[in-house]
């Protein structure tokens, strides 16, 4: 049986469709058990547990054949990243104590950088993870394509703000499903130690490239317009976030290439599932 946490959102659910697809045994793992009761209709044993709570993730860990671990995320973070460091600090405290048969844990790419951004978080996650007494992957995703959800109001008036740029530069970009599904197969894999597996979809995407995906989807012209740099800090206040710091340089990563995969192209594993199949589904339950 494999515990999976964060399963009420996208990534958790796709990897727990996937065991179940695969007749593997899933215990939920979830801070609400009200909504986790969708899993335990499928058949899913439900463990509560807040993630900051060493006991409680040591019970549900306890006896699995392997954990997945996804830290909840924290878009505004404090000074020093101590919501993150909690849910971290007690992880790694109930793997110590529950040492399950292996651990997937969802990473970010670019985890290697030295420069501090929004993805630290996972930085010092890896760091934190990366020498228990038993064996971890650490699975390193591209840009989230669902991320363009933000995007669907303004595509449907025929224009994309973008953070990213320049317009033409693609970057890595995958799908929730096929993170999902990605840390399902690894749960089932057999290694030691610890290891990194890096993972993006079947092909590059620029912000251009999002925005022609919209105009195919909607059935009207689409543009992307860069949002200058010098804005960014009042616009993200505006929008309510008390330290854009981390968040601003995270994009400046993506934009001045050190973000980045660290692994050797051809050891990039590759998703199956399309940016214009992720902006049909984004556009569809938006109504």
């Amino acid at each position: 049986m494999f515990a999976i946490t964060g399963i009420t959102g996208k990534v958790g659910g796709a990897a727990a469709r996937a065991l179940l697809s695969a007749g593997q045994g899933v215990r939920a793992v979830a801070r609400d058990p009200g909504r986790a009761r969708q899993w335990a209709e499928q058949g899913c044993d439900v463990a509560t547990a807040d993630m900051t709570d060493a006991g409680a993730l040591t019970r549900a860990f306890a006896g699995m054949d392997g954990v997945f671990i996804l830290i909840p995320p924290v878009f505004d973070p404090s000074p020093g990243f101590p919501e993150s460091a909690a849910v971290v600090g007690a992880v790694r405290e109930a793997l110590l104590a529950a040492r399950p048969g292996k651990a997937v844990c969802l990473s970010t790419i670019g985890a290697q950088a030295t420069q501090e951004n929004l993805l630290t978080q996972l930085t010092r996650m890896e760091q934190a993870l990366g020498n228990l007494p038993v064996p971890v992957t650490f699975l390193r995703p591209g840009w989230f394509m669902e991320n363009a959800a933000w995007d669907v109001p303004s595509a449907r008036e025929g224009k994309i703000a973008s953070f990213l740029q320049p317009l033409d530069r693609r970057i890595p970009m995958v799908a929730t499903a096929d993170v999902g599904r990605v840390a399902a197969s690894l749960l089932q894999d057999t290694w030691s130690g610890t290891r990194v597996v890096e993972l993006e979809g079947p092909s590059r995407i620029a912000p251009n490239d999002i925005a022609a995906a919209f105009a195919k989807v909607l059935h009207r012209p689409v543009h992307a317009e860069a949002v200058p740099r010098d804005t960014w800090e009042s616009l993200f206040r505006s929008q309510g976030m008390r330290h854009p710091g981390p968040r601003m340089r995270m994009i400046d990563g993506f934009n001045e290439g050190w973000i980045d995969f660290e692994g050797d192209q051809g050891a990039i594993r590759k998703g199956e599932v399309t940016l214009e199949t992720v902006l049909g589904e984004l556009v569809a339950s938006a109504g």
